[in-house]
Formats: structure tokens, sequence, C-alpha cells
């Protein structure tokens, strides 16, 4: 991975829905910022996001990782989407640095969060991870609305073997797609794709980097 190029600090954020938690990977010289948040069965440990904190900064890209406050305040369940918004939402000033464009985040759950608050907030791109199109075998209850209606740009990097929406499922729209060659929801893949994690996760993050280098003004 070479030298640190970043430095990290923790802070907490008060919310009307609990404290959340923002571990930021700070780029020395940065002229943008990516908030991601985890989904609804993981936290920010996650291959990718771990990948993003770890090559971003590099590129002048500080990365934000958030914990939702149900997750910091250690429960199982991830709570209604009306929920999760409102955490978001509060802790979005925290996020903010003078001059410095948010892309706003998320893998899973996270990832419709953003979706859902990008006009709103003012957020000047949206980075999707795992987007969950539908429930597993439920494609009737599609959730592109979420990402249709994001209102800015959109990068949607999907797992080739997504069980919550393969990238051919995705409708025509005004976004990117990436795709994870035989990757499952957490990107993980088979010994027959030839790669490794680490393969992967440099593969995300090249991406997501060019993506985002892409919305330089």
């Amino acid at each position: 991975m070479g030298a640190v190029t970043h430095s990290e600090t923790v802070e907490t954020v008060e919310t009307d829905v609990g404290q959340a938690r923002i571990t930021w990977a700070e780029a020395p010289a940065p002229w943008a910022v990516l908030a991601v948040s985890h989904g609804a069965g993981g936290g920010i440990g996650a291959r990718d996001l771990q990948g993003l904190a770890a090559a971003l900064p590099a590129r002048g890209v500080s990365v934000a990782l958030v914990e939702q406050p149900w997750r910091v305040a250690g429960k199982k369940v991830a709570p209604a989407p009306k929920t999760l918004d409102a955490g978001w939402r509060g802790l979005w000033p925290a996020l903010l640095r003078p001059g410095l464009p948010v892309v706003s985040g998320g893998r899973s759950a996270g990832a419709r969060v953003a979706c859902r608050t990008a006009a709103e907030l003012g957020a000047h791109a949206v980075l999707a991870l795992s987007f969950p199109l539908h429930p597993p075998g439920r494609p009737e209850k599609s959730r592109a609305d979420e990402l249709l209606g994001a209102g800015v740009p959109t990068l949607v990097v999907q797992g080739g073997n997504d069980p919550f929406g393969k990238p051919e499922e995705f409708p025509d729209g005004a976004y990117d797609l990436v795709e994870v060659p035989y990757g499952d929801h957490g990107f993980a893949v088979p010994k027959k794709a030839g790669t490794t994690s680490e393969e992967v996760v440099g593969t995300i993050t090249d991406a997501v980097g060019n993506w985002i280098d892409g919305l330089r003004e």
C-alpha cells in the first residue's frame, strides 16, 4: 500500500436520532470530500469502504466513514428508512468543509439514504456501492425510483452476481455503472473469477477515484 498519505481522526456528532460517528481519512490538500456510510448488516469495516479511505486521500479526496446512530448504539437491526435519513441529515453539517464539494455515498442501505437525500442536502454527487435495487428474489419490489431520483451525478458500483440486483437488471438512466465481475453484495468473488479480494478492492477504488476526478470543475 505504500506510505500513509492521510491523517485519521474520529468525531462524534449528535443528531435527532442519536449519536453518529465519523472516522476521517483526511487528504493533505483536499479538493473534495467523500462521505460514505455502511449498510444494514455491516459497519465501516467493509473492505470497499476501508479501501476507499486508504486510497483516495492520495488523490486529494478526504474520506469520511460514517457510522449511523443505530450502529453506534450497538443495535443489531437498522431502523426504518426515514430514521436513517434523519441521521444522515443530522450529521451532514459535520461533513462540510469550506469550498469543498461533498460526494454523498454509502453501500447498500447507505446508498439508498444517499440517493434519497442528495438533492435536499446539496450533495455534489452520489456514490452507490451495491445499490439494493430490490430484495433478493423480489424484482417486482424495485427501488429504482430512489436511484433515478438522486438528481445529481451518480456512480453505481455493482457486483455481477448481486442477489439484490444484477447490473443487467438496472434501468436506463442518467447515472454511471461499474460492474464487479462475479461479485456478490459484499463484492466477494468466487475462485473462478481469477482475482483476489485485494484486486477487487483496487479495481473499485480506481473506478471511484477516476469518477470523482471527472467531477472536478
